[in-house]
């Protein structure tokens, strides 16, 4: 009985877990409009950036010098340049990331993720797929009620007296 008990526990393990298989299977499922290898991407972007945008990695909470900018401008993906948050839409949510209340519609594209038991809404941009962060529903209730939790090596900041008109 302990035998059979013990297969039964592994065995929804190992099927209840979301694999790194599974998650490039999902990749491969979505045509991006900038597609490149692996070897392309660690040539273009930081080790760091290519561990949070490419294999779907996580940035130290506080590490990022984003989480601290409230300039006017616009945040944009740091693998493709695509405009993903406005600075008017970023706000202090404590957790250690920048977050935003809303994205650039039509330039971040969500999927669901299986993180330890719960179902998570990832973010990616839209234009490369590169993973963002995760977006959560404890945001300002007088906006949207959306914390998108973005890491900051995913994103570029440009000053809003720098952008092209």
């Amino acid at each position: 009985m302990r035998n059979l008990s013990i297969i039964l526990v592994l065995s929804a393990l190992l099927f209840s877990c979301d694999s790194p298989a599974q998650k490039k299977e999902i990749a491969q499922q979505t045509n991006f409009k900038v597609t490149k290898t692996d070897a392309e991407w660690q040539s273009q972007l930081s080790p760091i950036t290519f561990n949070v945008m490419r294999k779907g990695g996580t940035e130290r909470a506080f590490s990022s010098k984003l989480n601290y900018n409230y300039s006017p401008g616009t945040y944009v993906c740091a693998a493709c340049g695509t405009p993903l948050y406005e600075s008017n839409h970023k706000f202090d949510s404590g957790t250690g990331w920048p977050s935003f209340d809303r994205v650039i519609e039509g330039n971040v594209a969500f999927s669901t993720e299986k993180q330890m038991g719960y179902n998570l809404t990832e973010e990616h941009c839209a234009n490369c797929g590169g993973h963002l962060g995760h977006v959560f529903d404890d945001g300002p209730k007088e906006t949207t009620g959306k914390r998108h939790c973005i890491n900051g090596v995913a994103l570029n900041f440009i000053p809003k007296d720098e952008q092209t008109k």
